[in-house]
């Protein structure tokens, strides 16, 4: 969906309208947030964030996938495969699966890591186990208490913040904050602006860690696109974060075009980008994710790839081991 204006604006006729379906949709979601998972028989941590749409949930998998295998755990990524047709349990294959069948997020994660996607989440755990996974990573689901969680750790884009702090469809919230930071274990706050501060300031107020962390595009496409006059194109929930990574790496953008999150390009579309690009001499480029949506068109794109970088890793290492200590002592007493 695309978002509207009014969750990200000053308090509009919209958004006070819309407050009453909020109240109840907010008082479903925080009873739900009450009831009582499934114990996995081994870790499981959360990565989610507080509201609908994009804030840096799939790098920031891939980074504590990375750190776990550091570790030596082995890491297999459980998701409830947003957009895809398969109900599952299934383990995705990337030569198999499209994403119509399992979603482009875990299409795209499942190029580095086991995933596992399961429209009811729980039921997924044992494929994930059969998978040889001793550490569940859940990506997104933070709001679903179908399985326990050992550690929640939330994503939030430091520009955008939480938008106007109202619950859906009066804003972008999935559920009344309060009871949503209760339930936080670690905030991860992405880039350098300053719009989730008070956030950060409610989770550290409770002793509970604040990590800050930037996006750094990998050297390959930034190498790969130096010189050209690039048209630009996303279908994410945050398509002006993208445009403005890319500018920021020196990508000369003459043009460029933002989808709603986890767009369906029709044949169409894709067709009359791919000719606007030749017609004026420029280099298409997107995401990892919408290219998860477009693995038949990939020899005419540059996707622009990122990970996540955090700005004291040793603290993360720190959190993320404590965490899996306690669960281990905690399902084996």
């Amino acid at each position: 969906m695309r978002e509207p204006g009014f969750w990200h604006g000053p308090s509009s006729l919209n958004s006070h309208l819309l407050k009453p379906l909020g109240a109840l949709y907010g008082a479903i979601a925080a009873q739900r947030l009450q009831r009582q998972g499934l114990n996995a028989g081994i870790p499981v941590l959360c990565v989610g964030n507080y509201h609908v749409g994009g804030a840096g949930k799939t790098p920031t998998v891939l980074a504590l996938a990375k750190l776990m295998r550091d570790f030596g755990e082995t890491p297999v990524v459980l998701s409830r495969g947003y957009g895809g047709e398969l109900r599952g349990p299934v383990r995705v294959d990337p030569e198999r699966h499209a994403a119509t069948d399992v979603g482009d997020e875990p299409l795209m994660l499942a190029d580095h890591l086991p995933v596992v996607v399961s429209r009811k989440r729980a039921e997924g755990v044992p494929l994930a186990r059969s998978q040889g996974a001793t550490v569940i990573l859940m990506d997104d689901g933070f709001q679903n208490p179908s399985i326990i969680k050992d550690a929640s750790l939330i994503v939030i884009d430091s520009e955008r913040g939480i938008g106007n702090g109202k619950v859906f469809p009066a804003g972008p919230l999935r559920a009344p904050l309060r009871p949503q930071l209760a339930r936080t274990d670690a905030l991860i706050i992405v880039g350098d602006g300053t719009a989730a501060e008070h956030v950060a300031a409610e989770i550290a107020a409770q002793g509970k860690p604040v990590l800050r962390a930037h996006l750094k595009p990998e050297e390959a496409p930034v190498a790969a696109l130096r010189g050209k006059r690039v048209l630009a194109f996303a279908g994410i929930g945050d398509p002006v974060r993208f445009f403005n990574t890319l500018r920021a790496s020196g990508i000369d953008i003459v043009r460029q075009q933002a989808f709603a999150d986890h767009h369906p390009y029709s044949q169409a579309e894709i067709e009359g980008l791919i000719t606007e690009a030749r017609r004026d001499g420029l280099t298409l480029v997107t995401t990892e994710k919408d290219l998860a949506r477009l693995r038949d068109q990939a020899q005419h794109l540059v996707p622009f790839a990122v990970t996540l970088e955090f700005d004291d890793p040793a603290r993360l290492r720190k959190f993320v081991a404590d965490r899996l200590f306690k669960a281990r002592e905690r399902k084996e007493s």
